[in-house]
Protein backbone atom coordinates (compact mmCIF):
# COMPACT_ATOMS: atom_id res chain seq x y z
CA UNK A 1 0.00 0.00 0.00
CA UNK A 2 1.50 3.43 -1.27
CA UNK A 3 0.16 6.79 -1.45
CA UNK A 4 1.77 10.29 -2.12
CA UNK A 5 0.40 13.95 -1.27
CA UNK A 6 1.33 17.11 0.20
CA UNK A 7 -0.31 17.87 3.66
CA UNK A 8 -0.31 19.73 6.85
CA UNK A 9 1.80 18.30 9.71
CA UNK A 10 -0.67 18.51 12.29
CA UNK A 11 1.24 16.54 15.13
CA UNK A 12 4.83 14.86 16.36
CA UNK A 13 5.50 12.40 18.82
CA UNK A 14 8.48 10.64 19.80
CA UNK A 15 8.18 6.99 19.35
CA UNK A 16 10.95 4.94 20.59
CA UNK A 17 15.13 6.21 20.76
CA UNK A 18 15.23 7.65 17.12
CA UNK A 19 11.35 7.36 15.34
CA UNK A 20 8.89 9.50 16.16
CA UNK A 21 5.37 9.13 14.79
CA UNK A 22 3.21 11.96 12.79
CA UNK A 23 -0.36 12.99 11.50
CA UNK A 24 -0.59 14.90 8.44
CA UNK A 25 -3.84 16.23 7.17
CA UNK A 26 -4.00 15.54 3.61
CA UNK A 27 -6.82 16.66 0.99
CA UNK A 28 -7.71 12.81 -0.14
CA UNK A 29 -6.82 10.80 2.72
CA UNK A 30 -7.31 13.35 5.80
CA UNK A 31 -6.12 13.03 9.01
CA UNK A 32 -3.11 10.47 8.71
CA UNK A 33 -0.88 9.03 10.92
CA UNK A 34 2.62 7.16 10.57
CA UNK A 35 6.39 6.58 11.24
CA UNK A 36 8.99 8.27 10.71
CA UNK A 37 12.43 6.53 11.16
CA UNK A 38 15.08 8.70 12.24
CA UNK A 39 12.44 11.17 12.56
CA UNK A 40 13.47 12.04 16.42
CA UNK A 41 17.29 12.96 15.22
CA UNK A 42 18.84 16.27 15.04
CA UNK A 43 18.51 16.09 11.03
CA UNK A 44 14.62 15.86 11.14
CA UNK A 45 13.93 18.57 13.74
CA UNK A 46 13.50 21.31 10.89
CA UNK A 47 11.96 19.15 8.64
CA UNK A 48 9.15 18.20 11.52
CA UNK A 49 7.46 21.41 12.75
CA UNK A 50 4.02 21.70 13.42
CA UNK A 51 2.02 23.26 10.80
CA UNK A 52 4.71 23.04 8.10
CA UNK A 53 3.59 21.82 4.84
CA UNK A 54 5.17 18.78 3.48
CA UNK A 55 5.13 16.34 0.66
CA UNK A 56 4.34 12.81 2.26
CA UNK A 57 4.74 9.70 0.52
CA UNK A 58 3.24 6.92 2.83
CA UNK A 59 3.89 3.14 2.78
CA UNK A 60 2.60 -0.09 4.86
CA UNK A 61 2.45 -3.96 3.65
CA UNK A 62 -1.32 -3.31 4.51
CA UNK A 63 -4.14 -0.51 4.65
CA UNK A 64 -5.03 -1.08 8.26
CA UNK A 65 -1.28 -0.73 9.20
CA UNK A 66 0.33 1.93 10.59
CA UNK A 67 2.85 2.50 8.06
CA UNK A 68 5.69 4.64 7.52
CA UNK A 69 6.04 8.05 6.25
CA UNK A 70 9.16 9.78 4.30
CA UNK A 71 8.78 13.36 4.03
CA UNK A 72 9.88 16.48 2.32
CA UNK A 73 9.52 20.35 3.33
CA UNK A 74 7.71 21.82 0.31
CA UNK A 75 6.98 25.03 3.19
CA UNK A 76 7.44 25.93 6.68
CA UNK A 77 5.08 28.19 8.91
CA UNK A 78 6.35 27.83 12.24
CA UNK A 79 9.51 29.77 11.90
CA UNK A 80 7.81 32.90 9.99
CA UNK A 81 5.06 32.84 12.48
CA UNK A 82 7.76 33.01 15.53
CA UNK A 83 7.73 36.52 15.70
CA UNK A 84 4.18 37.08 15.52
CA UNK A 85 2.40 35.41 19.21
CA UNK A 86 -1.02 35.90 17.50
CA UNK A 87 0.17 34.10 14.52
CA UNK A 88 1.88 31.33 16.27
CA UNK A 89 -0.94 31.08 18.59
CA UNK A 90 -3.14 30.54 16.05
CA UNK A 91 -1.08 27.93 13.65
CA UNK A 92 -0.89 25.63 16.87
CA UNK A 93 -4.36 26.37 17.11
CA UNK A 94 -5.58 24.73 13.92
CA UNK A 95 -3.03 22.28 14.19
CA UNK A 96 -4.60 20.84 17.55
CA UNK A 97 -8.29 21.19 16.40
CA UNK A 98 -7.73 19.12 13.54
CA UNK A 99 -5.51 16.80 15.40
CA UNK A 100 -8.56 16.55 18.19
CA UNK A 101 -11.44 16.44 15.98
CA UNK A 102 -10.84 14.82 12.76
CA UNK A 103 -11.45 10.79 12.62
CA UNK A 104 -8.70 9.20 10.82
CA UNK A 105 -8.64 8.70 7.62
CA UNK A 106 -12.08 9.82 6.56
CA UNK A 107 -11.33 12.82 3.43
CA UNK A 108 -12.45 16.41 4.03
CA UNK A 109 -10.88 18.19 1.18
CA UNK A 110 -13.38 21.28 1.62
CA UNK A 111 -11.93 21.84 5.06
CA UNK A 112 -8.58 20.63 4.24
CA UNK A 113 -8.71 23.72 1.56
CA UNK A 114 -10.27 26.50 4.09
CA UNK A 115 -7.08 25.43 6.63
CA UNK A 116 -4.39 26.00 4.00
CA UNK A 117 -5.84 28.83 2.95
CA UNK A 118 -5.87 30.57 6.65
CA UNK A 119 -2.28 28.55 7.67
CA UNK A 120 -1.21 30.11 4.40
CA UNK A 121 -2.34 33.76 5.93
CA UNK A 122 -1.09 33.60 9.01
CA UNK A 123 -0.62 37.66 10.21
CA UNK A 124 -2.41 39.08 7.22
CA UNK A 125 -4.56 42.16 8.42
CA UNK A 126 -7.94 40.70 9.59
CA UNK A 127 -6.37 37.08 9.77
CA UNK A 128 -8.31 36.79 12.86
CA UNK A 129 -11.87 37.13 10.92
CA UNK A 130 -10.58 34.45 8.37
CA UNK A 131 -9.34 32.03 11.97
CA UNK A 132 -12.82 32.89 13.02
CA UNK A 133 -14.43 31.60 10.19
CA UNK A 134 -12.80 28.40 10.01
CA UNK A 135 -13.16 27.54 13.01
CA UNK A 136 -16.86 27.69 11.89
CA UNK A 137 -16.23 25.91 9.05
CA UNK A 138 -14.81 23.03 11.33
CA UNK A 139 -17.68 23.09 12.96
CA UNK A 140 -20.18 22.47 10.23
CA UNK A 141 -18.26 19.43 8.67
CA UNK A 142 -18.32 17.74 12.23
CA UNK A 143 -21.95 18.43 12.23
CA UNK A 144 -22.27 21.31 14.74
CA UNK A 145 -22.36 24.01 12.28
CA UNK A 146 -24.34 27.20 13.20
CA UNK A 147 -27.20 28.47 11.75
CA UNK A 148 -27.43 32.12 11.37
CA UNK A 149 -30.03 32.28 8.15
CA UNK A 150 -33.27 33.27 10.60
CA UNK A 151 -34.75 33.19 13.75
CA UNK A 152 -35.19 29.80 15.06
CA UNK A 153 -38.42 31.06 16.92
CA UNK A 154 -40.58 33.13 14.32
CA UNK A 155 -38.77 32.72 11.10
CA UNK A 156 -37.98 36.28 10.90
CA UNK A 157 -34.55 37.19 9.03
CA UNK A 158 -33.63 40.80 9.99
CA UNK A 159 -32.52 41.81 13.78
CA UNK A 160 -31.46 38.83 14.61
CA UNK A 161 -29.32 39.43 17.72
CA UNK A 162 -28.48 35.99 19.55
CA UNK A 163 -27.73 32.27 19.17
CA UNK A 164 -29.29 29.12 21.18
CA UNK A 165 -26.51 27.98 23.07
CA UNK A 166 -28.41 24.15 22.93
CA UNK A 167 -29.11 24.54 18.80
CA UNK A 168 -26.74 26.94 17.50
CA UNK A 169 -29.65 28.60 15.64
CA UNK A 170 -30.17 32.10 15.63
CA UNK A 171 -33.19 33.93 17.49
CA UNK A 172 -34.09 37.94 16.86
CA UNK A 173 -34.04 40.27 19.33
CA UNK A 174 -38.51 40.45 19.51
CA UNK A 175 -38.41 36.66 20.37
CA UNK A 176 -35.88 36.08 22.94
CA UNK A 177 -38.45 37.32 25.44
CA UNK A 178 -37.66 35.67 29.47
CA UNK A 179 -34.66 33.42 27.22
CA UNK A 180 -32.62 36.60 26.71
CA UNK A 181 -30.20 36.26 29.63
CA UNK A 182 -29.55 32.45 28.52
CA UNK A 183 -29.03 32.98 25.43
CA UNK A 184 -25.57 33.70 23.79
CA UNK A 185 -25.26 37.00 21.31
CA UNK A 186 -24.54 37.05 17.89
CA UNK A 187 -21.20 39.03 17.11
CA UNK A 188 -21.31 40.48 13.80
CA UNK A 189 -18.22 38.68 13.30
CA UNK A 190 -20.01 35.62 12.74
CA UNK A 191 -22.01 36.86 10.01
CA UNK A 192 -18.72 38.02 8.27
CA UNK A 193 -19.05 41.97 9.56
CA UNK A 194 -16.29 42.39 12.23
CA UNK A 195 -15.81 45.73 13.21
CA UNK A 196 -12.45 45.00 15.02
CA UNK A 197 -11.19 42.75 17.33
CA UNK A 198 -13.28 42.93 19.88
CA UNK A 199 -16.66 41.26 17.63
CA UNK A 200 -13.89 39.03 16.51
CA UNK A 201 -13.55 37.94 20.05
CA UNK A 202 -16.96 37.31 21.29
CA UNK A 203 -17.59 35.13 18.09
CA UNK A 204 -15.11 33.05 19.33
CA UNK A 205 -16.55 32.68 22.57
CA UNK A 206 -19.80 31.39 20.58
CA UNK A 207 -17.75 28.60 18.79
CA UNK A 208 -15.63 28.06 21.39
CA UNK A 209 -18.99 27.40 23.61
CA UNK A 210 -20.13 24.60 20.71
CA UNK A 211 -16.80 23.40 20.61
CA UNK A 212 -16.45 22.72 24.14
CA UNK A 213 -20.03 21.90 25.18
CA UNK A 214 -21.03 19.76 22.02
CA UNK A 215 -18.07 18.68 19.73
CA UNK A 216 -15.64 17.82 22.55
CA UNK A 217 -18.34 15.40 24.37
CA UNK A 218 -19.44 14.12 21.35
CA UNK A 219 -15.64 12.95 21.07
CA UNK A 220 -15.52 11.35 24.44
CA UNK A 221 -14.66 12.39 28.27
CA UNK A 222 -11.60 14.87 26.70
CA UNK A 223 -11.07 18.89 27.08
CA UNK A 224 -10.42 21.02 23.98
CA UNK A 225 -6.72 21.60 23.25
CA UNK A 226 -5.05 24.20 25.21
CA UNK A 227 -3.89 26.06 22.38
CA UNK A 228 -7.00 27.55 21.18
CA UNK A 229 -7.50 29.20 24.43
CA UNK A 230 -3.81 30.49 24.15
CA UNK A 231 -4.67 31.85 20.59
CA UNK A 232 -8.04 33.64 22.62
CA UNK A 233 -5.89 34.96 25.50
CA UNK A 234 -3.19 36.56 22.68
CA UNK A 235 -6.09 38.20 20.90
CA UNK A 236 -7.76 39.45 24.53
CA UNK A 237 -4.28 40.90 25.10
CA UNK A 238 -3.93 42.13 21.96
CA UNK A 239 -7.42 43.96 21.40
CA UNK A 240 -6.47 45.25 25.42
CA UNK A 241 -3.31 47.03 23.97
CA UNK A 242 -5.25 48.78 20.93
CA UNK A 243 -7.46 50.58 23.50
Amino acid sequence: MEWRADGILLAVRRHGESSAIIEVFTEAHGRHAGVVHGGASRKMAPVLQVGAQLDATWRARLSEHLGSFTVEVRKGRAADAMGDRIALAGLSSICALLSFTLPERAAYPGLYARSLAVLDGLGAERWAEAYLGWEMALLAEMGFGLDLSQCAVSGVTQDLAYISPRTGRAVSRSAAGEWVDKLLPLSPALEGMANGLTDVIEGLRVTGHFLENHLAPSLGDRALPAARQRLVAALVRAAQDRG
